[in-house]
C-alpha cells in the first residue's frame, strides 16, 4: 500500500536529466554575443530558480550585460528548439512512475522551467502516464513559492496531507515547507546530500527504487 494518492515531482535533476540541453543552449546564447561559455558543472549550480536567473547567472554582468535581453531571448528561442536532444529520464524513474501509475497513484510535476518546455517535455517523455504539469509563467509564482503546488493540488482534487513532493535541490525542499507538504530529496540529480542537509533535508532517496519504497507504507 502507498501512503499518498499524489506525488508532485520537480522536473530538471528529478525526473529529466537536462542539464546537457541546457549548458548547449546557454553557450549558444553566450557565443553569440561573445560572451564566454560555461562548464557543465558551472551550469548545474547555476539552474534551478528558472530560466532567466540561470542566464543572470551564466552572463557575465548578468542582466546588467548591455545584450543581456538579446541573449536571454536567443536561449529561450534555442532551447525550445533543442530541449530533447540530450534530455532523458534517469535510469529506472520510468519504470517508478508507471507503477505509482498502475496502483492509482497521481502524478504531477512542477517545475521553475518555462511553462512550454515542461508541457513540450511532459508530453514527449510522459505521454502515457496522465501526469499533469505546471511551469513556470505569467501570475504563478515560481518555487519556492507553492503557487504551482497549489494549483496541482487543486487540478487533481486532492488535499495537502494526501501528496508528497519529490525534488532534487534547495528549491524543492523549500517550495515543500512552503506548500505544508512533506519532501522527499532525491540525490541523482544536480545537488549533494550534504548540501540538501544543510538546506534543511530530512529524507533522501539514492535509487528510483529506494524512492518507491519511501512512498509506501
Amino acid at each position: 500500500m502507498y501512503r499518498y494518492q499524489a506525488v508532485i515531482f520537480d522536473l530538471d535533476g528529478t525526473l529529466l536529466d537536462t542539464l546537457e540541453d541546457l549548458k548547449d543552449s546557454v553557450n549558444a546564447a553566450l557565443s553569440a554575443y561573445g560572451c564566454r561559455e560555461r562548464s557543465l558543472e558551472e551550469v548545474r549550480n547555476f539552474v534551478g530558480n528558472g530560466i532567466r536567473n540561470l542566464m543572470i547567472r551564466a552572463v557575465e554582468g548578468g542582466s546588467g550585460h548591455p545584450e543581456f535581453e538579446n541573449i536571454f531571448q536567443y536561449f529561450k528561442d534555442d532551447y525550445k528548439k533543442n530541449c530533447k536532444n540530450k534530455t532523458k529520464p534517469y535510469p529506472g524513474i520510468l519504470k517508478v512512475l508507471k507503477e505509482l501509475k498502475d496502483e492509482g497513484i497521481k502524478l504531477a510535476m512542477v517545475s521553475n522551467k518555462a511553462d512550454f518546455a515542461v508541457k513540450e517535455l511532459n508530453l514527449y517523455y510522459f505521454k502515457d502516464l496522465d501526469m499533469l504539469a505546471a511551469g513556470e509563467k505569467e501570475g504563478v509564482r515560481r518555487k519556492p513559492a507553492p503557487d504551482g503546488v497549489f494549483q496541482i493540488l487543486k487540478e487533481l482534487q486532492v488535499e495537502k496531507d494526501q501528496v508528497v513532493y519529490v525534488g532534487d535541490s534547495d528549491v524543492d525542499i523549500q517550495t515543500a515547507k512552503n506548500a505544508d507538504i512533506p519532501c522527499i530529496s532525491v540525490l541523482w540529480g544536480f545537488r549533494e546530500k550534504q548540501f540538501l542537509i544543510n538546506q534543511g533535508g530530512t529524507v533522501f532517496a539514492e535509487t528510483p527504487e529506494e524512492l518507491l519504497n519511501l512512498l509506501k507504507d
